[in-house]
């Protein structure tokens, strides 16, 4: 080998060394840029949830404000006195099987139905079922039809009646279909 060989390879070799320095320092930037891009999207969509979150709460809250106040009204509209059972039946005996109570008079009637009220007791038309006809036994003037389902023990701890189900059912169709795109 000859001595001026020798500086040249190690030119070429520091300039390759070099080229390659600069090369990861400029895959390095372009990573680093990548990652900021990234970061910068995950919290643009971060925010975005958090954003939705609370239109949802917000949607949740004046949902339950409703139910509230709609269950406040609808208890208030199922105040029943003497006089408007008398405007509505002809007699306390067609009040009677309309509402399937057994009472001696308008103000026991009145008294049953005012506690069923209090008590958000809510009697439903009951349908059964024989062989291949329906037979219906009017309870009372809503026209609901009943129906029998079966709870898992856990969710029966959650619900413990019909009326949870219902409403517990009735908000996550409101939910649901607020929420369709």
């Amino acid at each position: 080998m000859s001595k001026k060989s020798l500086p040249t390879t190690r030119k070429q070799g520091k300039a390759r060394l070099g080229d390659q320095i600069r090369s990861i320092a400029d895959r390095l930037k372009q990573e680093t840029d990548v990652q900021i891009k990234v970061t910068s999207q995950i919290l643009g969509a971060a925010a975005q949830i958090a954003e939705n979150h609370d239109r949802l709460i917000s949607e949740v809250v004046d949902m339950v404000e409703s139910d509230l106040n709609l269950e406040k009204q609808v208890s208030q509209k199922h105040i029943y006195t003497v006089d408007i059972l008398k405007q509505q039946f002809k007699t306390l005996r067609d009040a009677k099987a309309h509402f399937n109570l057994k009472v001696t008079s308008w103000e026991s009637l009145v008294n049953k139905l005012n506690a069923a009220s209090s008590q958000k007791i809510i009697i439903h038309t009951n349908q059964f079922f024989t062989n291949d006809n329906v037979k219906e036994s009017e309870v009372n003037h809503n026209n609901f039809e009943k129906l029998t389902v079966f709870l898992e023990p856990d969710v029966a701890e959650i619900f413990p009646n019909s009326e949870a189900v219902n409403e517990g059912l009735r908000f996550l169709i409101r939910v649901t279909s607020k929420n369709r795109f």
